[in-house]
């Protein structure tokens, strides 16, 4: 072999790739996200935080399912106690039919202000100034006035009442959407907070030593308007629902005590 063939040699042999060399040329194959490991890698805090939010949004999801089926239900039993409400003649016969209807407020409104009127006729029976048509003395008017603000006070009652369970559990809603962006901005701060810890303690700054709390960091702020955005949704569109009812039992309280006070006081 001839030795002015040796530099093309060396040449060719400075070529190949050295296996150190091959390796620091692949491509790194990225890893697949993974929320979960995540979470069970993150600091203790930062863990709680998103456990936390975890918590907040199962729980919020579970007062929109059963929320929502209990307004649709509500409103659904409210137009069949008005139909028959508004198609029967007696009211002994809309109070017989209402028994069954428990969710919409209508029918208890109704059945507070009637068990109310049949106390009042049951307590004067007999009384013939009582009676429909009424007489020119003071008492009877005293006591159809009487009845009339019994009869009142029990559907103001039933109206605070029916109010109260129909926004039971919904200023959780309201707190949880409120609050949760806050729980995860607290998250976020932490999770930097403990990436410059660590670019301090080992004096560098790769992406080796930041990546971790800052995705840990960022997966808090996620977590957070995950729970929260739900939770505002469902609260503005419940309470606009609420106010519809609160509505309707008004006016309907106004139209029965009407019919009360010109067919029966």
């Amino acid at each position: 072999m001839s030795y002015a063939n040796v530099p093309g040699l060396l040449a060719l042999i400075g070529q190949v790739p050295t296996p150190a060399a091959a390796a620091a040329a692949t491509p790194a194959v990225p890893q697949p996200f993974s929320i979960i490991e995540v979470v069970t890698s993150a600091g203790p805090v930062v863990t709680f935080v998103m456990l936390l939010l975890g918590l907040f949004s199962v729980t919020s999801w579970a007062i929109i399912f059963l929320k929502g089926m209990m307004l649709r239900k509500a409103q659904k039993e409210g137009e069949i106690f008005l139909k028959l409400f508004w198609e029967s003649r007696q009211l002994e016969e809309i109070y017989r039919g209402a028994r069954d209807l428990t969710l919409t407020p209508l029918a208890e409104i109704y059945k507070a202000g009637y068990r109310e009127l049949e106390r009042f006729r049951h307590g004067h029976r007999g009384d013939d100034a009582v009676t429909m048509g009424g007489g020119e003395t003071k008492g009877p008017v005293v006591k159809r006035e009487a009845a009339r603000d019994n009869v009142v006070r029990a559907l103001r009652r039933t109206m605070t009442s029916e109010m109260t369970r129909l926004e039971r559990a919904t200023p959780f809603l309201a707190t949880c959407g409120s609050s949760s962006p806050f729980i995860g901005l607290f998250g976020t701060v932490w999770g930097i907070m403990i990436s410059f810890h660590e670019i301090g303690a080992q004096g560098s700054a790769s992406l080796d030593v930041v990546a971790p709390g800052i995705s840990e960091a960022l997966v808090a702020t996620a977590i957070g308007l995950f729970a929260a955005i739900p939770a505002v949704i469902a609260y503005n569109h419940f309470s606009n629902k609420i106010r519809i009812l609160e509505s309707e039992m008004e006016a309907f309280s106004a139209d029965f005590l009407n019919i009360v006070e010109r067919h029966i006081l």
